[in-house]
């Protein structure tokens, strides 16, 4: 068989004026080949292309093949077997041909019964400096305190400049959305006109045909908040914030793997927000050839809003505490001071505290609880009702891990053990609800140094530290002051009893 080149060759010799039996003896070709070149239109007409593609070991199993095929499309996604599988099952029934016969096969068997979509095409979008930013979420797997673990990692990108903050959280929901608006556009330094989502339920209670949507109320205070309007994507369309789609990726790959091995949550925060520092200080922005993110973000920055006070991204809930003083949330409790037992409360859920409030009197403040099932105490809130129940010190859950300030330890173990000792101790911690836990450890300091180890030192110390003080002495002034101080002489009382004397008859 000729190739291109000796086509050329041919054509080129009867271009200039020889005949076939010369360019048959000179190029040393058939007489046919070179009648056909010269015919031909084109050096690449004469070839003849393949319709139909030889298979001398395949014809007899490709009906058995294509029955594998239909069959292995019937099923599940994840039980599909793999092509080398199948070869690997023909050849146990005889066959004797190569691999490339049965992936051709397949591969033309497929565009046959399957015909391939058209390409979808997209139009480059361009934003202008501070006009909006895209907003997404990821899951990650981190080894968080020794434990395998899924984060939600909350993604924001600015549309211009690029830049980018990533945030990790333990739950998805709108408090957290809140949480990451605030650290990202304090990272940011402020906030652009308009904000690009997909149809999460924790920002969009209603999606309409088009581009109507139905925002949640607090979603909307947050973006009245920071002054930038939501716009919601069409559902599965996620090229419609691309950039944000393509930065879950790309984070993944260069922040998320190996897989991080961290002690906290907030361990874990700390150096992604490194990470967003550095990688946005080294990587080039993609269409401003020359320059990094954060060069182009420094232009951008001047038409970002400026940050009002952080926003109030908390989720309330009307709930009552019981008997106990505990109140329920996320499948956790949380105790509240004991004042507030038996009564509504007022719950507040940001991202790490839970606050709860009593007739708008703050009752508990304590840092969120991501696990299920646990009880979270704060011993003090107890402490008014253990003084009417010494008794409970032994054996009250609240108590049973707590780290008691080093005075207040130390004066109970000077106390040893006991019922008495229990009482007389209890006796002295609930006065730090009412002189504080300072001015208590310095009364036990100074009954500990005159080698008093007694409730009652401490109490009358305690009760000596509220006393008001001396009130100042007196200074005249110099205008009622007497020219002639009076003198306290007695005496002078001698002489007027005199006087009545001699006038008595």
């Amino acid at each position: 068989m000729y190739g291109v080149d000796k086509r050329v060759e041919v054509r080129a010799a009867h271009a200039a004026g020889k005949n076939v039996k010369q360019i048959v003896r000179e190029l040393k070709v058939s007489r046919g080949f070179a009648r056909s070149v010269i015919r031909a239109d084109t050096a690449d007409a004469t070839y003849a292309k393949r319709q139909r593609q030889p298979m001398p070991k395949m014809a007899e199993f490709a009906a058995r093949l294509e029955a594998m095929l239909e069959a292995d499309a019937a099923r599940p996604k994840k039980d599909r077997l793999k092509l080398t599988r199948l070869f690997d099952l023909l050849q146990r029934e005889g066959y004797a041909g190569g691999y490339d016969a049965v992936r051709r096969f397949a591969l033309r068997w497929q565009s046959q019964t399957k015909p391939t979509a058209p390409a979808s095409a997209f139009i480059p979008l361009s934003f202008a400096p501070g006009e909006a930013f895209q907003f997404d979420w990821s899951h990650e797997t981190v080894v968080l305190a020794g434990a395998t673990t899924t984060v939600k990692v909350a993604q924001v990108r600015l549309a211009h400049s690029r830049k980018f903050y990533i945030r990790a959280y333990l739950r998805e929901t709108q408090e957290m959305v809140f949480d990451a608006h605030d650290k990202a556009f304090a990272f940011f330094g402020g906030a652009p006109s308009r904000g690009v989502y997909d149809n999460m339920k924790t920002a969009v209670d209603l999606v309409f045909v088009g581009k109507d949507r139905t925002f949640n109320r607090r979603f909307l205070l947050l973006a009245d908040h920071y002054r930038f309007t939501p716009t919601a994507c069409t559902p599965a369309a996620g090229w419609e914030k691309g950039q944000v789609e393509r930065q879950v990726g790309v984070s993944r790959e260069r922040i998320f793997k190996p897989t991080l091995h961290v002690a906290s949550l907030t361990e874990l925060n700390e150096y992604l927000e490194s990470e967003c520092r550095r990688l946005c200080a080294t990587q080039p922005h993609p269409d401003e050839r020359g320059c990094m993110i954060d060069e182009v973000f420094v232009r951008e920055a001047p038409f970002l809003s400026p940050l009002p006070a952080p926003f109030a991204g908390f989720q309330e809930r009307d709930t009552s505490a019981n008997a106990l003083c505990l109140v329920s949330y996320d499948r956790n409790k949380y105790s509240v001071m004991s004042k507030a037992a038996r009564r509504p409360v007022q719950l507040r859920a940001s991202a790490e505290r839970i606050v709860i409030l009593c007739d708008g009197e703050l009752v508990a403040d304590h840092p969120r609880c991501f696990t299920r099932d646990k009880t979270i105490y704060d011993p003090w809130h107890y402490v008014p009702i253990l003084a009417c129940k010494p008794g409970a010190w032994r054996n009250g859950a609240p108590f049973r891990d707590w780290v008691l300030p080093p005075r207040l330890a130390e004066f109970r173990a000077r106390l040893g053990r006991g019922d008495d000792a229990d009482r007389r101790f209890v006796r002295v911690l609930a006065m730090a609800i009412e002189d504080g836990v300072d001015a208590v450890e310095e009364a036990i300091a100074e009954a500990l140094a005159a080698g008093a180890v007694s409730d009652d030192v401490i109490l009358n110390s305690l009760a000596r530290r509220r006393e008001p003080p001396p009130p100042p002495p007196l200074v005249t002034p110099p205008s009622l002051k007497l020219a002639r101080p009076p003198k306290g002489d007695c005496s002078r009382y001698d002489l007027m009893r005199d006087r009545i004397d001699h006038a008595t008859p």
